[in-house]
């Protein structure tokens, strides 16, 4: 038996594609605006943390 026929037979499970596409959605939107409106010598020194000793 193939997995589709298991997602078949769980009821609301269509809703759960859709609930995790929106939740990808809103949190790369979201990140992306951070990005775009964050100073830039604040990503410049967010960026030098792995470098720092």
């Amino acid at each position: 038996m193939k997995f589709i026929h298991y997602l078949e037979k769980i009821s609301g499970v269509e809703i759960l594609g859709l609930v995790s596409l929106a939740i990808f959605f809103l949190f790369f939107t979201i990140m992306l605006t951070w990005v775009f409106r964050t100073n830039k010598q604040t990503l410049k020194s967010i960026s030098q943390i792995p470098l720092d000793n």
